[in-house]
């Protein structure tokens, strides 16, 4: 029997701290003689909830409040590198300039990384990365997450580098809606590789079934490339998958491809290249395809013209991309905006994300920098802690609403930490394919057991209980995507 308990702290405040680099309301036993004794916020009660996390999960439990306490050191030793994946997406909301419940919160990577460096015994490295969206600012990011600051703390008192590295290989530039241009960047410090699961992925189900995919951009022959005739290859930055220890600290949001992002959709950004992977089919489910719910004649001719449109884009003609997009707001007038209509994959109906992200997932569980294949028998080791402290809902991951929840959620198993967040957002686990597939047998599994073996602990006593036993009336009752309304809502 395979028991995964996450646990679920609710903060004090929904507030986050203001000033970088996050110092803790106090000198912990465990830092005493590590960090001068001046150095504290009183208002950070976020690390509070970050530190009794590992508490409550029983870590080193028999030292804890003992100088000594050591709560990661199950899972990090001295000498070893150490991946710290944020949700780093994008430096703004879609619509205006707030952030905080966008991103990760700079107060929740400085609290693990603390537990991080103390179970290396400051041996070792600690580097944070993420792939954001290809339109987005990174040295924005990082500057609005203070981790320049925390960096160069840690540079200063304790002699460690901290390393802070964009997974971007790319650079887009976009106006009116339309990307433009792409600027190449360096991506990872260590390079990519291209993994090729083959029969082991999870789309190998819909070879020969004539499926054309779209990815991420508008070259949609090089998606198709990568996924066709039993090939079905991603391309990886190096870093993320050749770490002793990858720890994920995403945001809790909805998500309009997949229903909600946490750890299994965040592993997006460890790719080098997101065109290579499937966003959505083209077309119905009644010609094979998830980009719209049906087939209507309105909408074999708003593609037909998108397509036509994609092509010009993909062009030298400087002429033809402004006057797309001016197409492109006259598109919007006629066939409706996508705040409002449902195409691009963004629904219930889309088979295909879910298929991407537990490809990913696999990827990173058992592949290594040294091969281009899985291997059964060498598995990283994981942990995850969830910035839960200001969520999003609605029209996530970049253009929801902001929703005020206060708690932070961890736990060692991504599936089954996404399966507690979707519980707490209200949502049916059983109708959101990213999570429930990720159950199902495979020879390389994501997870042991099933939904009756996941428990959360908490501070709360409502979430003191197995996932089975949770209702409706125990989550904060998110809004989904309208995409996904009638589909994964408890509403009793």
């Amino acid at each position: 029997m395979h028991k995964h308990f996450v646990t679920i702290i609710k903060c004090k405040t929904s507030n986050y701290p203001k000033k970088a680099p996050f110092h803790a309301s106090l000198i912990y036993p465990e830092f005493r003689g590590l960090f001068p004794e001046n150095i504290v916020d009183k208002t950070n009660h976020i690390y509070d909830s970050v530190r009794e996390s590992f508490h409550l999960l029983r870590y080193d439990y028999e030292n804890y409040n003992a100088q000594k306490w050591n709560p990661l050191g199950w899972l990090i030793r001295p000498g070893e590198s150490v991946f710290i994946k944020p949700n780093m997406i994008s430096q703004k909301h879609r619509f205006n300039n707030d952030w905080d419940y966008v991103i990760t919160n700079g107060s929740i990577i400085r609290a693990v990384i603390d537990y991080v460096f103390l179970a290396l015994k400051g041996k070792g490295r600690i580097i944070i990365g993420d792939g954001p969206q290809a339109d987005s600012d990174f040295s924005k990011i990082v500057s609005l997450m203070g981790l320049n600051v925390i960096r160069d703390f840690y540079k200063q008192y304790l002699d460690f580098k901290i390393e802070v590295i964009n997974l971007q290989d790319e650079h887009w530039i976009e106006k009116d809606g339309i990307y433009v241009e792409k600027i190449k960047l360096t991506g990872d410090p260590e390079g990519s590789i291209a993994i090729d699961l083959s029969k082991d992925s999870m789309f190998a189900e819909l070879d020969r079934l004539g499926k054309r995919y779209y990815g991420a951009f508008y070259n949609i022959e090089e998606t198709n490339k990568h996924h066709r005739n039993g090939k079905h290859e991603y391309k990886i930055a190096k870093t993320p998958i050749s770490v002793d220890v990858f720890i994920n600290v995403p945001k809790l949001k909805t998500h309009k491809k997949c229903g909600i992002t946490l750890n299994l959709k965040g592993l997006v950004g460890i790719n080098a290249n997101k065109n290579w992977l499937p966003h959505y089919v083209f077309g119905s489910p009644e010609t094979g395809g998830d980009q719209f719910p049906k087939k209507t004649r309105r909408g074999d001719i708003e593609n037909r013209i998108v397509l036509w449109a994609k092509r010009q884009l993909l062009g030298k003609s400087y002429i033809m991309r402004f006057l797309v997009r001016i197409f492109k707001n006259v598109g919007y007038r006629i066939f409706g905006d996508t705040e409002e209509v449902i195409r691009s994959g963004n629904w219930h109906g889309n088979d295909t994300v879910w298929r991407m992200v537990v490809d990913l997932n696999r990827i990173l569980m058992y592949a290594n920098s040294d091969e281009n294949i899985l291997n059964s028998g060498k598995t990283k080791r994981f942990f995850s802690v969830v910035d839960g402290i200001v969520s999003m809902e609605g029209n996530g991951p970049v253009a929801g609403t902001r929703k005020e929840t206060g708690i932070i959620v961890a736990g060692e198993n991504f599936v089954a930490v996404d399966a507690v967040g979707a519980q707490l957002m209200g949502f049916n686990c059983k109708k959101l394919p990213i999570i429930h597939k990720s159950f199902e047998k495979h020879p390389y599994p994501l997870i042991y057991g099933d939904y009756e073996d996941i428990h959360s602990i908490s501070n709360e006593e409502k979430w003191n209980k197995p996932l089975s036993e949770w209702s409706y009336n125990d989550s904060f009752k998110f809004k989904p995507h309208f995409g996904w309304e009638r589909i994964i809502a408890e509403k009793q």
